[in-house]
Parts: C-alpha cells; sequence; structure tokens
C-alpha cells in the first residue's frame, strides 16, 4: 500500500479507494473528514481558526468556510451526497497552563463549534467526534 497523502495546516485533500489519508499534529486545529460510503470517496480538511472572510484566498485555514469547501470538492470528485457521512477530531486547549478566561485562548473550543455547526447546515452526519481536551492529535481516513 502506498504512503497516506499528507495533509497539512489549512490544506484539503481528497482520496479514492484504496488510497488513505491523514494529518499530523492537530492542536487547537480541527481535522474534518467526510466519506462517501459507496463511492469510497474520502476527503480531508485541516482548520486552523474558526472564521475567515469570504473573500480569503485560502477557504481551508478557516472552519466557517473550510468545511463547506471540502464539500465542493467531495462533489466535484464524484462522491455523492446522500452518502456522506464526517467525523472530526481536534480543538484541544493547547495553553492549558494559562487563564481560559480568554477568547483568544479558546480557539480550539470556537474552531470546534463552527466546524459541528457547518456539518449541521449541511445536513451530513458526524458519525464521530474527538474534541477538547489538552493533547494533540493525529487522524487518518482510510477507505477501504
Amino acid at each position: 500500500m502506498d504512503k497516506p497523502l499528507v495533509i497539512g495546516i489549512a490544506q484539503l485533500g481528497i482520496v479514492k479507494y484504496p488510497q488513505k489519508i491523514t494529518t499530523l499534529g492537530l492542536g487547537s486545529c480541527i481535522g474534518v473528514t467526510m466519506y462517501d460510503k459507496v463511492k469510497r470517496i474520502g476527503g480531508m480538511v485541516h482548520v486552523i481558526l474558526p472564521e475567515g472572510d469570504k473573500s480569503a484566498p485560502n477557504r481551508a485555514k478557516y472552519a466557517n468556510l473550510g468545511v463547506d469547501y471540502l464539500l465542493e470538492q467531495m462533489l466535484k470528485n464524484g462522491a455523492s451526497r446522500m452518502s456522506l457521512v464526517a467525523k472530526m477530531a481536534g480543538g484541544a486547549h493547547m495553553f492549558s497552563g494559562l487563564s481560559q478566561n480568554s477568547d483568544i485562548l479558546k480557539v480550539g473550543d470556537r474552531n470546534a463549534a463552527q466546524c459541528a455547526s457547518a456539518l449541521l447546515r449541511l445536513r451530513i452526519p458526524i458519525l464521530a467526534r474527538d474534541t477538547g481536551g489538552t493533547c494533540g492529535r493525529t487522524i487518518e481516513l482510510n477507505t477501504e
């Protein structure tokens, strides 16, 4: 099996069976995956900030834009909207030694909320969610 496609910070990628896709070191960032269980097409976006302007040059960077962008790319690559499911991970409190009273330090919570809200609005079911806490995560989507 080939190595998985690695998605970096503020990047998006799409793979088809039998490929895998992964992102490393999700701290306060969120990794959202979408998977068409019938056509076996998978996609992932690694968002870093909760909100960006719709004219932003890199929609994958922002939770409020990145989830919609991932859906667009999944459909362009042949996925069926009716067969899509999602998972998400990340959104950790990476500055746990500091006061959590500042909204700046709650970026992980805000990222998670924006991603979950977008998936709900798009009516894509979230099958699993591992967000919050104080540790980073690495995720991999296997299309097999």
